[in-house]
């Protein structure tokens, strides 16, 4: 009887620490997922950091109306200059 006790408990001892070991495997693994997330987290902030600083260089008037200046050789509207359309006028 003692004999079938022991082996029983052998049995449960050797599943249970098996047990043990996967979900430490699974523990690790899930860790380094984690990780790896968190380094892409922290690579999407930076990036979108970045982003952010650029869209409010490229977005400031000056700049806008220089490359205006330059680029298409557009100049500011003078009254002089301006057209007005009224209705019923033909």
């Amino acid at each position: 009887m003692s004999g079938r006790l022991s082996l029983g408990l052998t049995v449960m001892l050797v599943v249970c620490a098996l047990a043990l070991v996967n979900a430490q495997y699974k523990s690790r693994q899930l860790f380094i997922e984690l990780e790896r997330a968190q380094a892409a987290a922290r690579q999407l902030d930076i990036e979108w950091a970045q982003l952010q600083l650029d869209q409010s260089t490229l977005g400031k008037h000056a700049r806008i109306e220089a490359n205006a200046r330059r680029d298409l050789a557009m100049v500011a509207l003078t009254p002089a200059r301006a057209q007005y359309l009224t209705a019923g006028a033909r």
